[in-house]
């Protein structure tokens, strides 16, 4: 496995990393993830949120955004010590685009249809979907320390 770890500035600290779009790869997107915001001391605030988006979008990529034979990349940057705190990941599928759900209060579907997205929004600060050539996507979120 390899992984990159890239000083953009003096401040800013960067993580990317190469995952098998499988549920372990997904798995260890979390625990790979969240070591590396760890050795970077993250505050807890800010870390206990980007663990479950780390987790949410890792799972979307390696099921959603699946391709045979395609991995999903996974890329953390970090400018301490308050943020933000920008999570990417990457997956083949640019023609799969995510969008939040209404909640299911909102509406008659099961509550298991779209929470995950609907956790990211609430987690974040901000989230969007960018293409990445030749056919894929990446998925930012962008979280800070709430106020």
């Amino acid at each position: 496995m390899h992984h990159t770890r890239v000083q953009l500035d003096a401040h800013t600290r960067t993580f990317s990393q190469l995952l098998s779009s499988t549920r372990r790869g997904a798995r260890l997107a979390r625990l790979i993830g969240t070591a590396e915001l760890r050795s970077w001391d993250v505050p807890f605030e800010l870390y206990a949120r980007a663990e479950s988006v780390i987790a949410e979008l890792a799972a979307n990529a390696a099921f959603h955004g699946r391709v045979p034979g395609r991995s999903f990349r996974l890329t953390l940057r970090f400018t301490p010590p308050a943020g933000p705190l920008r999570i990417e990941v990457t997956d083949a599928r640019g023609d799969l685009q995510p969008r939040p759900r209404p909640t299911p209060a909102d509406t008659d579907e099961p509550a298991s249809t779209g929470r995950g997205l609907a956790l990211v929004t609430a987690l974040t600060d901000h989230w969007d979907t960018v293409p990445h050539p030749p056919g894929g996507k990446t998925v930012r979120a962008t979280l800070t320390l709430l106020t």
